[in-house]
Order: structure tokens, then sequence, then C-alpha cells
């Protein structure tokens, strides 16, 4: 198939676009598959950690405060010294508490008494025998003032909650009981799978005992480090307070883990990521960076080809009509009457060759201005066309000259439509009112011969139209 000259640049610029794209495509491939463990390693894997850790962090600095608060409010202290009997008082203020920066459970036990209170009211006496109250004691015996504790509690949810507990002292430093807030953490576990359908990446809490405190449910099925095959040979490191990274091989396959110790809840992050995961991501990326570019390179050379085709439909109309008058130009005219005169002498019809130049022309420019001359050059090229016929050939030839070419029109059907032309021309009401006078054209008449030539039937025309003007304008000379 032969391709049309002008859309040769089109088939030329996509293929090196297709080349280009596919190179490019085929490079960044092969460089994202050698970069994939090393970013892996010094970026995503790191990344996650300090997500994950910000968000927890999040989750826990309010409730911190609000346990802080409970703690130091002089009306706790209070009600634990002086007024313990009247229950009623505590609960509406756990309550309150609860309600005011909408926590899912607020409580206090008060040493003295062993009564567990939350905002439901009166829960249960705590005892050293029962181990669900074991946390108390340990928390009681710790030298810091507070904790997190991740823990389940029956008396308020099956879920696992996390509990921000706070210790309250007298004036004098006397302990006075604990108190502090709870919160689900369900959210976590919606965290955790949306980094391993997001990033593929497996999200494991340890604590210091390296049993498995909090993971994502029906993933994990091990309880902690000692029953995993490899892992449990890097225990040291996944439970040391420094960070690390630890790559390793489990069932044929290529593992990065990168560890954190979070010391807000004395528990040790780990990540662990699969790097066939990573590499099956390459490749989807290779081929969607292929389809991607390959698409892109087409949808520019649809846009370059109509925009190659509209510009050339501009540029054939521009070499074809004049930009003004929108009728032929004289290129294009001269290309017609050549054709004409050939069927003319071969057909033997008659064609009558028309000039005419408006009248005084210069004076309308200069009194009027260029913008109304050319809206009187319209306006003629308007009168013109319609009155002549569709067969018949019509131009400006330049300035405010004007050709037609009146085909099969005998000499005396010629005369008749050039008086036309010229009566319509001077009794337009629109040229009159826009100049503020009649504006009349000189024309021209000659009739086409058998033994004319382009050059001298318009060097004919052009001496009658010249004769007209002489002899006092607006007026048809007709010569042979």
């Amino acid at each position: 198939m032969i391709i049309k000259s002008k859309y040769k640049i089109v088939f030329i610029i996509t293929t090196l676009l297709i080349i280009l794209s596919v190179s490019i495509s085929v490079i960044n491939y092969v460089v994202s598959l050698n970069n994939a463990q090393s970013q892996l390693k010094n970026q995503s894997l790191p990344l996650s950690l300090d997500n994950i850790y910000t968000d927890i962090q999040k989750s826990i600095i309010q409730p911190y405060l609000v346990s802080s608060l409970m703690a130091n409010d002089t009306f706790v202290q209070d009600w634990l010294i002086n007024e313990e009997k009247n229950s009623d008082k505590i609960v509406r203020y756990l309550e309150a508490i609860k309600n005011k920066y909408n926590m899912f459970n607020t409580f206090l036990v008060s040493d003295k008494t062993k009564m567990y209170y939350t905002q439901n009211g009166f829960i249960e006496k705590i005892d050293k025998t029962n181990k669900n109250n074991k946390w108390y004691f340990d928390f009681k015996n710790i030298e810091e003032k507070h904790e997190i504790n991740l823990d389940f509690n029956e008396h308020l949810s099956n879920n696992l909650i996390m509990f921000i507990n706070y210790k309250i002292f007298d004036h004098n430093y006397h302990f006075l009981g604990a108190t502090g807030v709870a919160l689900k953490i369900s959210y976590i576990d919606d965290l955790l799978k949306s980094f391993r359908f997001k990033h593929k990446f497996i999200v494991t809490f340890f604590n210091e005992n390296g049993k498995i405190v909090l993971s994502e449910r029906n993933i994990n099925k091990h309880k902690n480090i000692g029953e995993y095959e490899v892992l449990k040979n890097y225990k040291e490191l996944i439970l040391s307070k420094k960070p690390n990274t630890i790559e390793y091989e489990r069932d044929g396959h290529k593992y990065i883990l990168n560890t954190k110790y979070i010391s807000e809840l004395n528990l040790y992050l780990t990540v662990e990521a699969n790097l066939d995961d990573f590499t099956q991501d390459v490749q989807k990326v290779f081929y969607f960076n292929l389809f991607g570019s390959i698409s892109i390179t087409f949808i520019i050379s649809l846009f370059i080809f109509f925009l190659i085709k509209n510009y050339s439909k501009k540029l054939e109309y521009l070499s074809t009509y004049d930009s003004l008058t929108k009728i032929h130009n004289r290129r294009t005219f001269e290309e017609k009457l050549s054709a004409q005169i050939l069927l003319q002498k071969r057909r033997e019809n008659d064609i009558g060759l028309v000039f005419l130049d408006i009248d005084n022309f210069k004076n309308i420019n200069d009194k009027l201005g260029h913008q109304k001359g050319d809206v009187v050059l319209k306006r003629i090229a308007t009168i013109l066309n319609e009155n002549i016929r569709q067969t018949d050939l019509i131009a400006r030839w330049g300035g405010e000259e004007f050709i037609i070419a009146l085909i099969d029109s005998s000499l005396e059907d010629s005369k008749i439509i050039c008086e036309k032309l010229r009566k319509s021309i001077e009794e337009d009401l629109e040229l009159t009112n826009l100049c503020s006078y009649n504006v009349t054209a000189s024309f021209g008449l000659t009739m086409v011969n058998s033994t004319d030539t382009k050059e001298n039937l318009l060097l004919r025309v052009d001496n009658a139209m010249y004769k007209s003007k002489n002899e006092g304008k607006n007026r048809i000379t007709v010569v042979s």
C-alpha cells in the first residue's frame, strides 16, 4: 500500500515512538527487577514499619492524655480517700469521660477496697487468686506510672482490647489505685490486612518472650517465634530493641524481614515480604507500562494524524481560496482557466472572461480605513457569487480586482451578465450605507478564441478593464 507523502511523517513518528516505548519499557523492567530487592529492603519495608508505628502512635496519644487526666484529677483522688461508699459519683464521672472523649471503656480500681468500676457501674472485686486480675497486681508492682496492656476482658468484649493504665497517688505519693481507658483495636487487624492486600506485607507483633501478641487473623497459625521453622534462628535479632533487616529462604522462596521495637507497647513489630511477590509486581508494571506506552503512542499518532489532516485541509484551503473573500484565489483560477481553455478547444463552446476593478478603492481605504475596505471587498465577492452560475469560475485576482470566467456563455449573454454585475454593485444599499456613496467597478470583457493561450487572454481582458478605467470608470469595455 502506497502511503500518501503527507502522512509518511505520521508513520515514521509512530514507528520511532513504538521503538522508543518498547526500549524504555524493557530497560526499565531490567533495572526495576535488579533494584526490586534493594528498594524493598531499604525503602518499602522501613516505610511500612514507620507507617504502622505512626498509626499506633495516633491511636494511643489521646487515650494516654485522658488516662493521665483521670489519674491526676483531684475529684478522683478525693473520692478514693473520702467518698468511695458513694459509687454513683465515680460511675457518672467515668461515663462522662467515656462520652466526652469517645472511648470504648473507662475504668477505675480502688487499691483500698479492690473494687473494679466502669462507666456501667461496679464490675467485680479483684483478687490475687484470680488470673484475670493479675494485670492489676503486676501493674501495681512496676516502677512506671503507666502502661499499655493488650488483653481480653470477658466483662467488656471478646475482642482484643488495648488498656492504658495509670496509677493514682495521693498528695503524699501513697498508691490509691489504677484508672484508665480501654480501646478496641480491631481496626489494627484491618490495617494489617490492608498492608497484605495492597503491599503484600505480613505484619506481626511479638512480646519480649517471643509470643505473638497481634497478627492478622486467619493468616498466622503460629503462637510464638519458636514455632517458625526459620525465624526461630533469628529470635535474638527479632527481639532486639535495635531495628534489623533479616534475609532468609523458606520453601524455595526468598524473604526479607524488618523489625522495630515499639517502646510504648513494649512489643516488637515485624514486616515480612516475599521477594517473588515483588518480582511479579515488577512484571505487571512492565506489561502495564508497555501497554500504556504503546497506547499513548497510538493516541499521539492519531493526534498527529488528525493534526496533519486538519493542517493539510487548511493549507489546501489557503492555497485554493482567498482568505478574505472566501472565493478562489488567482492561482486556482489560472489552473481552472487553463483546463477550460483546453476543453473549449475540444468542445468549441463559448467562454467569456470578465475582469473588474473597484473604482477609487484607494480612497475607501484612506478615508474609511482598511477594515471597511475589507468589508467592501467581501460584499462585492458576495454580489458576484450571487449573480453568476455555479458552473462559472470566479476569483479574487489581487487587491480590489476580481476575475470571472463565464462558461458556455455567448458574447451577448456575457454582456448582459456584466451589466447585471455592474448595476448590482452600483445599486447595492449595503455598499452605499457603508461608504456613504455608490460604489462602482470598471469591467473588461473578452471571449476565448481557439488560438488563445492563457497568457494572451489575460493580457487582453486586463487591457479591456484598464480602457474602462481610462474612459471614465463604471463601465464595460469589450475587446476581441
